[in-house]
């Protein structure tokens, strides 16, 4: 539930309207090829996560194989994933709120405090903050509070999508798929980098990693259902969202689901249902992937690469509480501030590089320990492993150059903070500490 709950949400939600006018209805081709590299590396996560059980996630797995400055990379590119990407989600959860207020009580929040600056007359993006702040309090409760929450949250979006297909195939128009492929294959390339985003959160179960109860059995298990169970219903919304409107129409339109439902049906109510569905299914995105941010730093601090309070836990929750606030008040920022597009690139960049690096860790830790245990191998060898290394490189490479310029600025940065702090401080440079 943690790894769907981090993965089902925004991705569908709102990032499909950015995804279509790049592909058209080949949207759903895109998708294919997001889930197919998420599916070569969510093979090298289930072995690596039945290998080395331990919070952290990939930032751990490049620890234990590839060294620690490898390690630091990784981990840098994963504070670039989860933060930007808490932020994002928490801007899609603003505009799905917006859709439920003028369904029930015909009211907005004005865009000047429900827009970043840059965006028409937008200030600061409250509601994107206010999300993030509430993730922050149930997870400062403790893992199986959080847990519980989540859970309920995920039966509701599972809903809220089974029924926009339902209604949404009523008005399905065979039409709209006449001109598949408008764009080439070129927009489908940079419609799949973007729509990759949508794949980010299956690695959250990773980062629970200590707080399973048998996380050699269960962690493989939970990321490879999970990802089965969020691809198939990301194509099928997929397509029944292209086949009800024309590709042209998700241009620069918000809280797209529930307008189709709208258009479709004829009346609001539909559409503010699943409205208040999106909003509570965001809302579990934000506070599962605010989670595995906290735990990937907890993992960082117990190395010394980053300040030991962030991996001081609270003795009763045994939650990072100080870890906790810091990071929610980051990416409350970034969602109050930064537009949901630049946001959405960046997520992408980062969780392509991890993932490329988690499956040359597979390689190399097949080399260097053949024999640990492992209660799941990726089949076929090398083969998998390196054709998911290859579809992280071919996603990273369709990203626009203004998210490269991103990109290189935050590796540089992070770079500096290593051999500045990290590799003075870590706990391979203080063995006695």
């Amino acid at each position: 539930m943690i790894s769907i709950g981090a993965t089902l949400g925004t991705g569908i939600f709102v990032v499909l309207g950015n995804a279509v006018p790049e592909a058209g209805p080949a949207v759903t081709l895109a998708f294919v090829i997001a889930g197919l590299t998420a599916l070569f590396s969510a093979l090298s996560y289930a072995e690596l996560a039945g290998s080395i059980p331990v919070a952290g996630s990939s930032y751990s797995y490049a620890y234990a194989t590839l060294g620690e400055l490898v390690a630091w990379v990784c981990g840098w590119c994963l504070v670039l994933e989860y933060g930007v990407s808490v932020a994002a989600v928490a801007v899609g959860w603003g505009e799905y709120l917006n859709e439920l207020l003028d369904g029930t009580i015909g009211v907005t929040i004005p865009s000047v405090l429900s827009s970043a600056p840059g965006e028409g007359h937008g200030l600061i993006n409250l509601p994107a903050l206010i999300v993030v702040l509430l993730a922050m309090v149930f997870l400062l409760g403790g893992a199986r509070e959080s847990a519980r929450a989540n859970t309920i949250m995920v039966c509701v979006k599972i809903a809220a999508l089974v029924l926009f297909c339902a209604i949404g195939f009523m008005g399905f128009k065979s039409g709209n798929y006449a001109d598949f492929m408008p764009l080439g294959m070129s927009g489908v390339s940079a419609a799949g980098a973007t729509l990759f985003f949508s794949y980010i959160g299956f690695d959250a179960a990773s980062t629970a990693g200590e707080e399973a109860k048998n996380p050699k059995r269960d962690l493989p298990r939970a990321i490879m259902l999970s990802l089965i169970i969020v691809t198939a219903l990301y194509v099928l919304v997929a397509a029944v969202a292209v086949g009800a409107w024309n590709w042209k129409k998700f241009d620069g339109s918000e809280a797209t689901l529930a307008a189709i439902m709208n258009d479709v049906t004829g009346q609001t109510f539909w559409g503010t249902l699943l409205a208040l569905g999106a909003v509570i299914s965001i809302a579990s995105v934000v506070l599962t992937v605010l989670y595995g941010q906290t735990r990937i730093l907890f993992a960082m601090s117990r190395d010394g690469l980053v300040p030991k309070a962030l991996g001081k836990v609270h003795p009763k929750t045994g939650a990072p509480r100080l870890n906790t606030v810091i990071v929610s008040l980051f990416c409350g920022v970034l969602a109050a501030l930064i537009p949901l597009g630049k946001l959405v690139d960046a997520t992408s960049i980062g969780t392509l590089f991890a993932f490329g690096l988690v499956n040359i860790a597979v390689v190399v830790l097949r080399y260097k320990r053949p024999d640990l245990e492992r209660t799941f191998k990726v089949p076929f060898g090398p083969v998998l492993p390196v054709l998911g290394f290859l579809f992280c490189a071919y996603n990273m490479f369709s990203l626009d150059t203004v998210t490269w310029v991103v990109f290189g600025c935050w590796m540089a940065a992070g770079l500096v903070f290593y051999f500045l702090y990290g590799l003075r401080r870590s706990r391979l440079a203080t063995p006695e500490s």
